[in-house]
């Protein structure tokens, strides 16, 4: 069953409920039987492999040069 957080309008108690899908998702605040709201946490974003940044796919335009360029070319 999931954990719904909540938080109440009037003196701002939090706290969590089990719920399953199936029931309502109303909830009254314990100490004051006042009106609540739920609330919603970001997610976490876990980047996995490579391509994520900009120098992790970068290519080298050009090769790697050990000298002054010369002039045979």
């Amino acid at each position: 069953m999931p954990v719904y957080e909540y938080e109440c309008e009037s003196c701002l108690t939090r706290f969590e409920v089990r719920r399953s899908y199936h029931e309502s998702l109303e909830e009254r605040c314990p100490q004051f039987e006042g009106r609540t709201r739920r609330v919603f946490h970001p997610v976490p974003a876990i980047f996995k492999g490579s391509g994520f940044y900009v120098t992790d796919s970068r290519k080298q335009d050009h090769p790697a040069e050990d000298g002054p360029p010369s002039d045979d070319d």
